[in-house]
């Protein structure tokens, strides 16, 4: 027979509770076992103003934006909407059923004002880092490092010629951002000269303009992450321009930050051919981290011989050709030694031309020249141990380990919907990606630390 839902009158009073409603085994609810959000109040109270009406709970801002990044949900207008309507975003952010939500324009003045001025989101992050180090989840032993490009706020149909931009005299904060570091720029080692852009967006002009992102060309920003190769923890997250001169840089940035921050250095790093740059060999290899990475080398040839032909000599400092003849830095004695590095740190040795000249093998060495010459760099000691740790076995396994790295940035552009950002200039890219990685670390902190939690009566 078929049934009919009766429709009386709804009763009066309802025995209704969210701590019921909300699963036992619900994210959020074991998200919510592991979040410590104290002192946040205390940290922020600086940045609020002693007179006028009680501001929105920093607490529920911060709760609101958390299910944001968890779920994927990117619009604050929207995120304010699903909090209204959905039961356990309202029992996570500690609001009852008849309690206003806060509108959407709240979180931009927060975020670009007091939140930015606190650093509060690298805080959180921080905070994060230590429950995970805490629960023992961070091995501290092996760390991986890598890049993916996320696209910026900024449209790629309109790039402008840097030469041709007038700025307005009233800029937008992106734009405020970049010409105040353009002002405060400081050389880079790993690129000290660096190139003009080709192409720069007037909305974001800090973002890069890059054909590595998910269309063919396009204005970027580079989130890089340093995990721990263990559990696949985030130990740091930096975001720079989508340039590979700055990725690779950042890498110093982060293992410096997360050994000031939490104690931990690593005993080694893996990472791909482009952190295998001499200059980063060099430091890695100085602070004692061994780097499990492939060393960029320019220096074989196709046709004739390459400098892994030619035999150095670290005691008299020099290179023996398959000929036997003596390649040196310098072929005159000068009254003052020339041991200052060039500006490019690459030594030059040299072949004297009277070896050269009637050499049966020159046609297989150096057919266009009159002499060989060899590059040789400073940080080559450190290349030639990266070359021997690639023969390990323990390379082997940090390669496949690395891997971990490249999965946290899938579930960043799947799960968490990461693949363009919604804010502009550095801050604003900083803001979301120390975000992003936050509710990473919180997911996996949540899932390998607690059980499913009975329900409250």
């Amino acid at each position: 027979m078929m049934g009919r839902q009766d429709a009386p009158q709804g009763a009066l009073f309802y025995d209704f509770s969210l701590e019921r409603i909300v699963p036992a085994g619900h994210l959020l609810r074991r998200i919510d076992a592991v979040l410590d959000l104290s002192g946040i109040r205390e940290e922020l109270q600086p940045f609020y103003s002693a007179d006028g009406r009680p501001s929105i709970d920093p607490d529920l801002m911060i709760r609101m934006l958390l299910v944001g990044y968890c779920y994927g949900i990117r619009s604050e207008r929207r995120l304010c909407e699903e909090v209204r309507f959905n039961l356990a975003y309202r029992w996570f952010c500690r609001l009852g059923l008849e309690d206003p939500i806060p509108d959407h324009s709240t979180f931009s003045k927060n975020r670009h004002g007091r939140f930015r001025q606190s650093d509060l989101f690298r805080r959180l992050f921080e905070r994060v880092v230590e429950a995970c180090i805490s629960a023992r989840l961070v091995g501290a032993e092996g760390f991986a490092v890598d890049a993916s490009v996320i696209e910026a706020d900024a449209s790629r149909f309109h790039p402008s010629d840097p030469q041709e931009i007038v700025w307005p005299d009233e800029p937008s904060r992106a734009v405020r951002e970049y010409l105040a570091a353009l002002d405060a720029s400081l050389p880079n080692e790993d690129d000290p000269e660096p190139q003009a852009p080709r192409k720069l967006s007037e909305t974001d002009p800090a973002s890069a303009w890059t054909t590595k992102g998910r269309m063919r060309v396009c204005f970027a920003y580079a989130a890089n992450y340093l995990i721990d190769n263990e559990n696949a923890v985030i130990m740091d997250v930096e975001t720079t321009p989508a340039r590979m001169s700055l990725e690779v840089a950042s890498t110093k940035t982060m293992l410096t930050r997360t050994e000031a921050r939490h104690g931990i250095k690593p005993k080694y790093i893996a990472g791909d051919t482009a952190y295998g740059s001499a200059n980063l060999l060099g430091w890695l290899v100085k602070h004692k981290i061994d780097p499990h990475t492939p060393v960029w080398d320019k220096g074989d040839r196709e046709g004739t011989f390459s400098r892994s032909d030619f035999i150095y000599d670290a005691e008299a400092d020099h290179y023996t050709c398959p000929n036997g003849k003596s390649l040196v830095k310098h072929r005159r004695n000068f009254t003052t030694a020339r041991d200052k590095p060039p500006k490019d740190d690459l030594w030059r040795y040299r072949a004297s031309q009277r070896d050269c000249r009637p050499c049966p093998l020159k046609e297989a060495c150096c057919p266009g020249q009159p002499m060989r010459k060899i590059l040789r760099s400073i940080h080559e000691d450190a290349r030639d141990k990266a070359r021997e740790i690639m023969k390990t076995e323990a390379f082997e396994r940090s390669s496949k380990e690395r891997k971990k790295v490249e999965m946290l940035f899938a579930h960043l552009k799947g799960i968490h919907n990461m693949s363009r950002l919604r804010l502009r200039g550095p801050a604003g890219a900083r803001d979301e990606m120390l975000l992003a990685a936050t509710a990473q670390n919180l997911r996996k902190l949540a899932r390998l630390t607690t059980q499913s939690m009975p329900r409250a009566a």
